[in-house]
């Protein structure tokens, strides 16, 4: 109850503030999609261009409390860390082979919560091609506990100009590939589908969509 109750109060306060520098542009593949609410669990995929992409998920699906994965660099840092776990931030150290996070966020599924996943896993470095390749967690998380997965791409410069968002339909990834009997295809293809969805819902909104 306490992630739920600081989140809110995140999220209140903070409202004018991202209104002023963000400038949030929603824009949705099915446009009735903003009048409906999200019910049980939902994995949220998006691309990653900055660490303030939280801060727009949080926004724009203002309505749930989100837990998202997050880099173990951030929790390091002593005030911004507490501030993460506060919000229920899912750690995840990229280096080790823990299955801590992916069991977590499972768990979180389970439960009913939102959680959202970066599959880049980092940002790019300066002359690397964007999106970079999707790491398989979000795909083989999605298939094992069968929940929906709705895609997210996000454009634009972080307080230089406007941030666009285009919010796809949820995604089914168990019928999408119940033609692979072998599970490491059905990740493979899984993950695949992902990524070519989120790079569609981009090319979207540099088309002005």
């Amino acid at each position: 109850m306490g992630i739920r109750i600081f989140n809110w109060f995140v999220k209140i306060t903070a409202w004018p503030v991202q209104k002023l520098l963000l400038r949030i542009q929603v824009g949705y593949e099915e446009p009735d999609r903003k009048k409906r609410r999200i019910r049980g669990p939902v994995i949220l995929v998006c691309n990653h261009n900055a660490v303030y992409d939280y801060a727009v998920l949080m926004f724009v699906f203002f309505r749930r409390t989100l837990r998202v994965q997050m880099a173990e660099l951030l929790f390091r840092k002593p005030v911004l860390g507490v501030f993460l776990r506060m919000l229920g931030g899912i750690r995840v150290d990229r280096e080790s082979h823990s299955m801590a996070s992916v069991n977590e966020t499972r768990r979180l599924l389970e439960q009913g919560w939102t959680v959202g996943i970066f599959p880049e896993g980092r940002l790019a470095l300066p002359g690397e091609s964007k999106p970079l390749d999707f790491q398989p967690g979000a795909a083989l998380t999605a298939l094992e506990t069968g929940v929906p997965v709705i895609p997210v791409a996000v454009r634009g410069t972080y307080f230089r100009e406007r941030i666009r968002v285009r919010v796809g339909k949820p995604m089914d990834l168990r019928a999408l590939t119940e033609n692979e009997t072998d599970s490491r295809a059905a990740v493979t293809e899984a993950n695949r589908l992902l990524r070519e969805k989120v790079i569609a819902l981009g090319e979207e909104l540099e088309h002005g969509a």
